[in-house]
């Protein structure tokens, strides 16, 4: 999909999924499940009942999250909103009341990183087969949410989930 078509398009035809009251208002909560916090919470909670489990889990987290800000501070990508404000003029965005748009630092998605350096970890530790498709399935709503929300783009939310993945499994 990122080969055959342009950011600006694939972001123009996720967006038009935007408007719809109780999905956007999920994935305007459901998106901090990408937040560091989240990945430090769940990484102590496994401490306490299992040390290894709970340093892999943070480990995975701290090291696919210090990649992806030090290569998000090296390249300055413009958001979607910005690109749309500033270059596609003719083109209307739309925005969910309440969340905060960004403007710069847009590669990689940090929550999308996160996300999936969490649940991959997890993914890997749990043998329930249920679980660890559970686990795929909040990693792709947390970088959807990070669409959905406009404050990344298709490539950024890729770069995230490959980032994050990388690190887990090699752990």
């Amino acid at each position: 999909y990122l080969l055959n078509f342009d950011k600006v398009t694939i972001h123009h035809t996720i967006n038009q999924l935007v408007g719809v009251k109780w999905v956007d208002s999920f994935y305007k909560y459901f998106t901090h499940v990408g937040d560091g916090i989240t990945a430090v919470i769940i990484g102590v909670i496994l401490l306490y009942f299992n040390i290894r489990n709970g340093l892999f889990v943070l480990l995975s987290y701290a090291l696919a999250g210090g990649t992806a800000a030090i290569i998000k501070n090296s390249i300055n990508y413009a958001r979607p909103h910005h690109t749309f404000v500033y270059y596609q003029k003719h083109i209307k965005l739309n925005l969910i009341d309440g969340v905060e748009v960004l403007g710069e630092n847009s590669f990689p998605s940090g929550h999308t990183t996160t996300a999936f350096a969490l649940f991959t970890a997890l993914a890997l530790i749990v043998k329930n087969q249920f679980l660890k498709l559970l686990f795929l399935i909040l990693a792709l709503n947390a970088a959807y949410s990070r669409m959905h929300l406009s404050q990344h783009w298709l490539v950024d939310v890729t770069a995230g989930s490959i980032i994050g993945v990388i690190y887990a499994t090699l752990l």
